[in-house]
């Protein structure tokens, strides 16, 4: 694990993910957003990631700090997410969040999608 990445409880959230995270939730213009990770139905391998700031506390969710940023999962989420690291990358080639997953057993070309 390198030194700019906390893991707790299986998910990871990078420092670099962290600060874009902070740059959107003040762009809401809300305080008490967290980032929500959780995974649904669908996509073309199975399973779907969804990210999303989020200002509701559901039963069951665990709620974990990274540098300042609340990350939010479900209990029904959670156990597909364990290990997994949140990034951000910007690059001529990519921008947005990415999800390294070792549960995952493959995904698609989009990378959005996961069984």
């Amino acid at each position: 694990m390198s030194v700019d990445q906390i893991a707790t409880d299986g998910i990871s959230l990078t420092e670099v993910a962290a600060a874009k995270v902070k740059q959107l939730v003040e762009m809401e213009g809300v305080d008490d957003l967290a980032l929500r990770i959780s995974v649904a139905p669908g996509g073309c391998s199975g399973l779907r990631y969804q990210l999303a700031l989020d200002d509701r506390e559901l039963d069951g969710d665990v709620t974990r700090d990274f540098f300042g940023v609340n990350v939010v999962t479900d209990r029904m989420s959670a156990p597909y997410l364990m290990g997994a690291t949140i990034d951000f990358v910007d690059t001529i080639e990519q921008q947005g969040f990415t999800i390294d997953n070792p549960n995952a057993a493959g995904s698609c070309a989009c990378g959005d999608s996961f069984h």
